[in-house]
């Protein structure tokens, strides 16, 4: 009885932990991902949200609408499309976020294609290196356009990379809401451990 009484009680304190670090990331997640007021930015950077096939998911169209609405506004910015290919799509998310893009009547001059990643650390790290070729100076500052449950660890992995980064905050289809944000709850668990 004293072992299965120990087991219960150990069962209850994991299960309060669990809960008290859902509590805090989904705060975090929701505090740090609502649109700061950003400066001027060198680029934004739009981070790949998947395909099907050939289509762009509907997270990565809502993704594009807002960058092209930035670019609109911005008409000397630059922005860097970052997605590499998936086993179930036909192209890089990459290519087809600059085929969208070229499409709404973006020039190719202004799309910088980021095609390898594999992950937001890759989407991050791979621009990182990327736009030091082109700046070579210490912090530049992008814009992240993602959605709003993704903007905090979207944001920590870039100030770890060497960016100065500002949340551009695209919509997220509200059926989408509930398994997203319980997906990144363990998405930025996985990018404590391994990414920063």
């Amino acid at each position: 009885m004293k072992k299965r009484s120990k087991a219960i009680n150990l069962l209850k304190i994991l299960g309060l932990l669990w809960l008290i670090s859902f509590i805090l990331i989904e705060g975090l997640i929701l505090v740090n991902g609502v649109s700061k007021e950003y400066k001027e930015v060198d680029y934004i950077v739009v981070l790949g949200a998947g395909l099907k096939w050939d289509k762009l998911s509907a997270t990565l169209k809502e993704r594009l609408d807002k960058s092209y609405e930035y670019l609109n506004k911005n008409e000397n910015i630059k922005i860097v499309v970052s997605g590499g290919q998936g086993p179930d799509e036909a192209t890089s998310e990459a290519f087809a976020m600059e085929q969208y893009l070229v499409g709404l009547g973006i020039s190719k001059d202004r799309i910088i294609k980021e095609d390898k990643s594999t992950s937001t650390y890759e989407n991050l790290k791979n621009t990182y290196d990327i736009l030091q070729e082109e700046e070579r100076k210490e912090k530049i500052r992008i814009g992240i356009v993602t959605n709003r449950f993704h903007q905090f660890r979207a944001g920590v992995l870039a100030k770890e990379i060497g960016f100065e980064p500002y949340a551009i905050v695209s919509k997220t289809k509200f059926y989408q809401i509930p398994k997203y944000y319980l997906r990144e709850y363990f998405a930025i668990i996985k990018s404590f451990l391994y990414d920063i």
